[in-house]
């Protein structure tokens, strides 16, 4: 699972360049390319858009090949942790949904700074495509380098016991919101199909996302291991901030 993370971040940083240079070289060229009827042709972001929602159709099926942060909503995830206390429980899902809030407010706040920019026209659909493809590789950043959700907010120890796994795509698409384009609103508000569809099974089975309840989201169990990076790197600073 951490070679998969390696080569998509890797293609995602590939795809983020191209549609950087395609905006430094010339923003219509970008907004045309979105904007562009697919009977008129298929372009390099029509087939994009076809990954992406490709990518957020299998958040809502029960694929074995997504790591075990998204399949832990999963009933045939699940192991029981004999005997555990649903008061801790009780106490873990209110502090943590205390915290996915926190997070969400942060986020609506500050995407509403580059909404408000893009309704006064300092800003076009140009830099929020831009913003979006930034936003897609620094999903993959927060995975396997650093997360400031998890580290200021969430405090979970790694993305396999992340609260808020599947926010990921809602946050990605947040800035399409403000494109009136079918490409744009559909990846957004598929986005927000799979938040709901999360927070659903959230509500109803707490206990598939405590590692104290779900023996499969404790460490000795983990296969993901995508948390080695990110560990390694903190283990790093630490002995750079010691000498």
């Amino acid at each position: 699972m951490l070679k998969r993370y390696i080569v998509n971040f890797l293609l995602r940083i590939s795809i983020f360049i191209a549609i950087l240079l395609t905006y430094l070289a010339d923003r219509k060229t970008l907004i045309r390319l979105m904007t562009q009827p697919i009977v008129s042709g298929v372009n390099l972001l029509h087939l994009l858009w076809v990954l992406l929602m490709g990518i957020m159709v299998t958040h809502l099926i029960p694929l074995k090949t997504l790591t075990m942060g998204a399949r832990k909503s999963r009933k045939e995830t699940y192991v029981q942790n004999e005997g555990y206390s649903d008061y801790r429980l009780l106490q873990y899902v209110q502090r943590q949904n205390t915290r996915a809030w926190d997070v969400m407010l942060l986020w609506l706040c500050f995407n509403a700074c580059f909404g408000l920019l893009y309704l006064f026209h300092i800003i076009g659909d140009a830099e929020l495509i831009l913003l979006t493809c930034f936003y897609f590789l620094s999903d993959y950043i927060c995975i396997l380098l650093f997360c400031p959700f998890q580290t200021l907010i969430m405090k979970n120890k790694c993305c396999v016991n992340c609260r808020i796994y599947d926010w990921g795509h809602f946050m990605m698409f947040t800035p399409m919101l403000f494109i009136r384009n079918f490409f744009s609103w559909s990846l957004f508000f598929m986005s927000v199909v799979v938040l709901i569809h999360w927070e659903m099974i959230y509500a109803k089975h707490p206990e598939r996302f405590w590692e104290g309840s779900n023996k499969i989201l404790q460490c000795r169990h983990c296969k993901d291991k995508s948390c080695q990076l990110k560990n390694n790197l903190k283990r790093a600073t630490k002995k750079m901030g010691a000498h």
